[in-house]
């Protein structure tokens, strides 16, 4: 037999690695952890205990902690202890401390290795060679973002105690997502690692120790959903920042809704892996390997839907099989395996029945014919062809090596079909035209594309999703931006109650004769009548009556939604173009200044009323200005890529206005919107609505678009459950008292839509600082990540 024939015959030999230090650290502890609660071990207040096992094996690893409400209560305790301390050392003084971390993840970085296989089931050149290394990388980058802080982001606070709950299926990766950002900006941490994956989250508490961090800067405790549970509704918790499902992620948002918590959400996905015609169809294939068999699919963003070009399906297919029919499926700790185990039997289950619930639809499946190990919790690599866009395996996360494929003929239609989800966490596209791949990846809503390449991350790029795959970044700047506040928003005094928001009943008492201003409502760039057929009446400071405002209703809300929709076009505009038109905005306000500012004045008074006029025509000047120069920027990744932020637009965006600034507070927050390319249905000041015909007699003088700004009058509580709950409006902004802004949080839930608010908290749209500028900007827009891969 010749060399070559054996070469092609050969099989792979084990090639265990060494367990023995994880094991010996495991024993040092006697295989029993407590919580991690003010730099000290702690048994847990109930006594507790549940154990964490090895998913390749069903062994038994350790007892670990079950955290109560009392032990989640001991960790925000200390680390509200911790934080003034915290936040007195210089930047410097907490950039030493990453560093130090950073090298004590690297001094151990084996055994985190083989312990993060241990516990997860991961393929251990995975956890070495990925997951390991990342985690240093996230703890240095963010050691400069520490020593930088004060320079780059001027005037902005830490929110404080931080909650942060992390799943299973990266557990030491997603825990530096989280820690290393937030020890960053000065906050101080409570995590919760997942249930099934608790152990490295323990050993890098014991890290914490080594380089002598501040008792209760970072706080471990263990436990189940209760333990999270308790974590989110703690009152003392400044912010929650949650990686999981979707339907955790919901509850999380109904949870903190009445509180003023900040929240950031990464939650499910069913990322699209794009295929066309031209593409490298080998490099696709192992594109594909890294997109849906890494980690077992256990990943949030793994391409599991599969959208290749008609022309080229059957090819591709065949090739995919054949590289199918090489992957090595086996104990986690063989360094020549690619396929571990799944965490735990109830998610083999559900991988086993979404399966057969998709061949029942329809699928045809196709399963490579490799022997699985006798004992242990494994799944073969799958491939479901010929699958329905309909299907459950196409709309539902698996979260296993389960691929789902679909073809299609033309670029619109891969990008029709890439967008027929609930989610938007990640995509893939393959294809050697630049053009054509940048092209898609502009299109897709998702919080990251990457272009011939999968699955890759870094601290200084930004992860996160659009839609239901929740909202907030981990990474780059903006990841930090979730762990900041303006320093004047944070100690904003609680707004006063408005007594007067609502002005009048439907029914006019007593109209003096005279009155002879009809204000409609504003819908796609025309005046209409609201469909419920009343008005209100509206008065003014001395209780005279100044004219009657249409009573908008679910139906007009509906309305003014699908125009906003069909207005989307704003966004693909140049921002030099919609700058124009801001600017025309503006120098129409001004011609028109004196007649609005005299009915305002009867409202406000004069010297208000010309203030909310001068500023307004500022304000249209500002974000004029911004508008070709918020820009996003490009990061250069320590891999031969980079990565292009984007700035993108939320999309048709619900405005509750505030009320005691008629004018200033409708343009206040409907300018940025507009500035950044969205579409917008605004709800104007309840105390005096007779200010939207002022506006839209301005807007539609202006060559502003029909649709990009839409105006519906009524009761402002009463509007705001109609935009919350609508699942076509995908960001809502609520400038009103603290039940306002609850039920804006807790209305949402629903398509999980971002939502942004004063928290209730008195704001002066007057000053500049707190009426106008990035602030305001940073939630107008969401971040795309467009991987750009170069090189031969």
């Amino acid at each position: 037999m010749s060399v070559i024939e054996k070469f092609g015959t050969m099989e792979y030999g084990p090639a265990p690695e060494d367990a023995k230090e994880s094991l010996l650290w495991l024993d040092a502890s006697k295989r029993r952890f407590g919580h991690f609660i003010g730099g000290e071990w702690h048994a847990p207040l109930e006594g507790k205990y549940f154990e964490t096992n090895d998913p390749s094996t069903g062994e038994k690893l350790a007892d670990v902690a079950q955290g109560s409400a009392a032990d989640v209560d001991a960790a925000v305790k200390a680390a509200r202890a911790a934080l003034g301390g915290w936040q007195k050392l210089s930047g410097h003084e907490r950039a030493k401390y990453l560093y130090a971390l950073a090298r004590q993840v690297q001094k151990h970085s084996r055994r985190l290795a083989v312990l993060e296989s241990l516990d997860n089931g991961k393929p251990i050149r995975e956890s070495r060679d990925i997951d390991i290394p990342l985690v240093a990388r996230h703890f240095y980058h963010h050691a400069g973002w520490a020593q930088l802080l004060d320079q780059e982001f001027p005037g902005y606070t830490a929110c404080g105690v931080v909650g942060q709950i992390i799943p299973w299926n990266f557990p030491l990766l997603m825990l530096a997502w989280k820690i290393a950002p937030a020890l960053a900006t000065g906050n101080t941490v409570v995590l919760k690692p997942a249930e099934y994956t608790p152990l490295t989250a323990l050993a890098f508490a014991e890290l914490c120790d080594q380089v002598r961090l501040p008792a209760g800067v970072v706080n471990i405790v263990t436990g189940d959903g209760a333990t999270g549970e308790a974590l989110v509704k703690h009152g003392d918790v400044d912010k929650i920042a949650f990686t999981g499902s979707t339907e955790v992620g919901r509850a999380i948002r109904r949870a903190t809704a009445q509180s003023h918590k900040k929240l950031s959400l990464e939650l499910g996905g069913k990322s699209p892996f794009i295929v066309f015609e031209d593409a490298d169809l080998d490099s696709a294939v192992e594109g594909l390997v890294d997109g849906i068999w890494f980690n077992q699919g256990q990943v949030c963003c793994a391409g599991s839907r599969l959208l290749v070009q008609e022309s080229v399906a059957a090819k591709l297919t065949k090739k995919l099989q054949a590289r199918m029919s090489t992957l090595r499926i086996g104990p986690p700790l063989d360094k020549a395996i690619d396929i571990g185990a799944i965490i735990a039997r109830v998610q083999l289950e559900r991988i086993d029945s979404l399966v057969k619930q998709g061949i029942a639809e329809g699928a045809t499946c196709w399963q490579p014919e490799t022997v699985l190990p006798s004992r242990g919790l494994f799944y073969k690599p799958t491939l479901l062809s010929n699958v329905h866009p309909t299907s459950i395996v196409a709309q539902q996360e698996i979260f296993g090596p389960v691929l789902a494929a679909m073809t299609f003929r033309t670029p619109r239609e891969a990008v029709e079909l890439a967008n027929n989800t609930v989610y938007g966490l990640a995509a893939s596209v393959w294809s050697e035209s630049v053009n054509l791949a940048l092209q898609a990846a502009a299109q897709i809503k998702a919080g990251v594309v990457w272009v011939n390449s999968t699955n890759l991350f870094d601290a200084a790029c930004g992860f996160g999703g659009y839609r239901e795959s929740g909202f907030g970044r981990e990474g780059g700047r903006e990841g930090l931006l979730e762990y900041l506040q303006p320093v004047w928003f944070k100690n904003a005094p609680a707004q006063a109650a408005d007594l007067s928001a609502a002005n009048g009943s439907s029914e006019v008492a007593n109209p003096s004769s005279g009155i002879d201003r009809t204000v409609k409502l504003y819908i796609g760039g025309k005046q209409t009548r609201p469909d419920s057929g009343y008005s209100v009446a509206v008065y003014g400071k001395k209780k005279e009556l100044l004219g009657e405002a249409p009573l908008g209703n679910r139906k007009d809300i509906r309305n003014a939604v699908e125009a906003a929709r069909k207005a989307e076009g704003w966004g693909k505009t140049t921002a030099h173009n919609r700058a124009q038109i801001l600017f025309y905005i503006a120098e129409t306000l001004s011609q028109r200044g004196e007649e609005i500012q005299k009915r305002l004045a009867v409202v406000v008074g004069r010297k208000q009323a010309a203030r909310e006029v001068q500023l307004s025509i500022e304000r249209l000047f500002s974000y004029a200005a911004w508008a070709d120069k918020f820009d996003g920027a490009v990061h250069n990744p320590p891999f031969r890529n980079i990565s292009i932020a984007m700035n993108e637009p939320l999309g048709t965006v619900g405005v509750i206005c505030p009320s005691d600034a008629p004018l200033l507070g409708f343009f206040s927050l409907v300018l940025p919107l507009i500035s950044a390319g969205n579409s917008v249905v605004a709800v104007p000041s309840e105390k005096y609505p007779l200010i939207a015909g002022d506006i839209y007699q301005v807007l539609e003088t202006s060559d502003l678009p029909g649709g990009v700004v839409n105006i519906v009058t009524g009761r402002s509580s009463e509007l705001l459950k109609v935009l919350a709950e609508h699942d076509d409006v995908d960001a809502l902004w609520c400038y009103g008292n603290d039940q306002m802004c609850a039920a804006a949080k807790a209305l949402s839930a629903g398509n999980l839509k971002q939502v942004w608010t004063n928290e209730g908290r008195a704001t002066d749209l007057f000053k500049t600082e707190q009426g106008e500028g990035r602030f305001y900007l940073q939630h107008a827009y969401q971040v795309k990540n467009i991987w750009v891969p170069y090189g031969e």
